[in-house]
């Protein structure tokens, strides 16, 4: 493997402790850009793991992650909102943290080096054919991310690989590898910055167009998002409103209608004659609100 960019020294950080504050915070908001920028870079690789999550997915199968450390909190902030912005169910999504439970309190280095932990974790969660596990590593070798890939790699999974070094080992396992080469961090080593900002942006890119490919997004609005507070209530009601040009009153009758179901609601705004009749459209356009509401007005416009 080549030499970790992950653990070289920045080329301005020298003298970093003796610097004015703002100066130190100038230059650590500008790493933080620059690596955010490597990200375009690794476009095409992330938008086929996006294809390859959707896929899964749309069949059937379950989206976990496992990663460790700073890596495993980059993961955990992604999985856990994917039930409530896009509602996909939260039995179908599958987080494997290195140190389990635990590593939210007290995030201990030594369980990262656990390969044999994340093969019985990958066990337990019965992944398999029809599955995708994402793993990721700053350094791209961390024993309890390699074991995980590889143990669902050997189970039928698909797998895909998030890695900050190029050569990372990772890469020579995962059917998907996807390369944010993050320039060295301002503070050696500490890939909570730079790569973790960057594992972020690729995270949320790559379950935003999985999601996109799933039909769950409409024109920029989340419309199979899990309202369950006010905020998101509200939210959806506005969504229904925006799309289907009703009143926010209407908006909210309609999904207290369909049990919440935003493009339901908008497909009853549009004329669909019954939840059921809105929920075949759907189902009959994958689950894709643009073709179900063409399809609609298709089939009022030709009994006119």
């Amino acid at each position: 493997m080549a030499p970790r960019r992950t653990e070289a020294v920045h080329e301005d950080a020298q003298g970093i402790d003796a610097r004015a504050p703002e100066s130190v915070l100038r230059l650590l908001a500008d790493a933080q850009v620059e690596a955010a920028g490597a990200v375009h870079a690794a476009i095409p690789e992330i938008a086929e793991a996006a294809e390859t999550i959707a896929a899964c997915l749309a069949a059937g199968g379950r989206l976990a992650y496992a990663a460790a450390g700073s890596s495993g909190l980059m993961a955990l902030a992604d999985a856990l909102e994917l039930p409530g912005t896009y509602g996909i169910p939260r039995e179908r999504v599958h987080i494997m943290l290195a140190g389990g439970a635990e590593a939210l309190v007290n995030l201990a280095g030594a369980p990262e080096d656990d390969a044999g932990q994340a093969v019985r974790d990958v066990q337990a969660a019965g992944l398999g054919a029809g599955d995708c596990l994402i793993a990721i590593s700053a350094s791209g070798s961390t024993p309890f991310a390699m074991g995980a890939l590889e143990e669902a790699r050997r189970r039928g999974a698909a797998t895909i690989a998030i890695a900050n070094n190029a050569g990372a080992p990772m890469f020579d396992i995962a059917d998907t590898s996807v390369l944010l080469a993050t320039p060295p961090e301002v503070v050696a080593g500490s890939t909570r910055m730079g790569a973790g900002t960057a594992q972020k942006i690729a995270l949320n890119m790559m379950t935003t167009m999985a999601a996109i490919h799933l039909g769950h997004v409409h024109d920029g609005y989340m419309v199979n998002l899990f309202a369950d507070n006010i905020k998101l209530r509200d939210r959806a009601a506005r969504i229904v409103s925006a799309i289907a040009g009703c009143d926010a009153a209407t908006a909210e009758e309609l999904l207290e209608k369909c049990g919440g179901a935003v493009k339901v609601a908008i497909l009853l705004a549009a004329g669909a004659a019954s939840p059921a009749a809105a929920n075949e459209l759907l189902e009959e356009a994958g689950q894709k609100l643009r073709p179900a509401l063409s399809k609609l007005e298709g089939s009022r416009g030709s009994r006119q």
